[in-house]
């Protein structure tokens, strides 16, 4: 996929579910995986030409694994002239030595959470970007139709009243084949997640699932996502 049709799909989102405002500082958290990167090319394109003036920020949480080298990072970052902020903790300690967790992702994204929360109202930002796409859109409500016997995803815009902060998801119409299309052709400098759990999640059962069925019934991925926003609170165009 082409830079220019990423700035397409993505101005697209944000105009639809109005995610952007004039004098927004977006904060975008970096995890260093496709997604969020891809995120940040997006947003720092769109600050050019997009008719609402807003700043952008990176923001990566640090767990504290020894081979996450976030160098190249850094370097696009520069490149781009987005200020980039490394937020250092001992998550991946807390969570994998000190308790030992046999299901580590609920309380790791708490803390990490938490910890970008920290990071993001210290630096005066209003909004946080997260790069949720439409795959992760539908893999979601599977998760929670699956484990928590009900039908829920994240919105596209959330207010976080006790942080009085905006969440945005402005990947929300972009397809995870684009996504990896994009990386591979711009040659995105992607960082391997060195968490133990990486790849070994229910989320990563539900993907599978949802792959599979989508392969013997082409286009279901699609029309979950039209139920999602028919149907969904806070979904309605």
């Amino acid at each position: 996929m082409k830079l220019q049709q990423v700035y397409s799909i993505t101005r697209k989102a944000i105009d639809d579910y109005q995610m952007i405002e004039d004098g927004d500082k977006i904060a975008v958290g970096i995890s260093g995986g496709k997604d969020s990167l891809t995120l940040l090319y997006a947003l720092h394109g769109l600050q050019r030409f997009y008719p609402k003036k807003f700043s952008v920020y990176a923001i990566t949480v640090d767990l504290g694994f020894q081979n996450l080298n976030l160098d190249e990072i850094t370097k696009l970052c520069e490149s781009l002239e987005i200020p980039y902020h490394i937020v250092k903790t001992d998550i991946g300690k807390i969570i994998f030595e000190d308790r030992q967790e046999t299901n580590p992702c609920s309380l790791c994204a708490k803390m990490r959470k938490g910890a970008l929360n920290t990071a993001i109202k210290e630096l005066g930002c209003n909004k946080v970007a997260y790069a949720h796409h439409k795959d992760d859109v539908v893999e979601t409500m599977m998760m929670s139709l699956i484990y928590e016997g009900r039908m829920h995803t994240f919105r596209p815009v959330t207010y976080l009243d006790r942080m009085e902060l905006t969440v945005i998801r402005p990947l929300i119409y972009m397809k995870e084949a684009d996504v990896i299309g994009f990386v591979n052709k711009y040659e995105v400098p992607v960082v391997k997640s060195p968490c133990p759990a990486d790849g070994h999640t229910k989320r990563e059962y539900v993907k599978n699932l949802v792959r599979d069925i989508n392969q013997e019934t082409p286009g279901v991925k699609d029309r979950m996502f039209t139920a999602i926003q028919n149907s969904i609170d806070g979904w309605q165009l």
